[in-house]
C-alpha cells in the first residue's frame, strides 16, 4: 500500500493491512449514509432548518471531496495513457465530455425550471453549468496529467 498518514495506524502484514483498509472504507460509507439520514432528519423534521444539519452536510461534503481529490491527485485513473498521442487524444476527449456536460446541464435546467425570461434567469442557468464544466475539465485534466507522468516514470524505471 502506498504510504500515507493512514499507513502509520495499519498493521505491517500486507493481508491484515488490506483487510483493515476495507473495514475503514466500509465504515466510512456507513458513516456517510448516517450523515445523510441525520441531515435529512434535522433539516426536514419538526425543527425546521438547523445549523446542525448544515454542519452535517458540510462534513459529508468534506468526506466526498477528500476522496475525489486524493483519487484525482493519485494518478491511477488513466492507466493506459503512456504516449504523447494517447495523452493528446484523452485530453480532447476530456474537453468534449466537459462541453457535453455543460450543454446537458443547461438543457435539463431549462426543462426543469422553464425557459428563462430575462438575462438574470439565463445567468442562473448557464453560470452554474459553466462552473461545473470548468471544475470537471480541470479535475479530469489534472488526473490525466498526473496519470501520464506516473505512467511515464514507471516505464522509465
Amino acid at each position: 500500500m502506498e504510504k500515507s498518514w493512514l499507513s502509520k495506524f495499519l498493521p505491517n502484514d500486507e493481508y491484515k493491512e488490506r483487510k483493515m483498509v476495507y473495514f475503514i472504507a466500509e465504515s466510512a460509507v456507513i458513516l456517510a449514509l448516517l450523515l445523510v439520514v441525520f441531515a435529512l432528519i434535522n433539516n426536514y423534521s419538526l425543527y425546521g432548518n438547523s445549523t446542525t444539519g448544515t454542519i452535517t452536510l458540510l462534513a459529508l461534503f468534506f468526506f466526498i471531496a477528500y476522496i475525489l481529490v486524493r483519487y484525482t491527485l493519485s494518478g491511477i485513473e488513466y492507466t493506459e495513457v503512456t504516449t504523447k498521442t494517447k495523452y493528446t487524444k484523452e485530453r480532447k476527449a476530456i474537453l468534449t465530455r466537459s462541453i457535453v456536460s455543460i450543454i446537458l446541464i443547461v438543457i435539463f435546467s431549462i426543462v426543469i425550471q422553464g425557459i428563462p425570461a430575462n438575462l438574470s434567469e439565463s445567468a442562473d442557468i448557464v453560470g452554474p453549468a459553466i462552473l461545473i464544466g470548468i471544475f470537471t475539465f480541470f479535475g479530469n485534466y489534472t488526473s490525466l496529467r498526473k496519470s501520464y507522468n506516473k505512467n511515464r516514470n514507471l516505464l522509465d524505471e
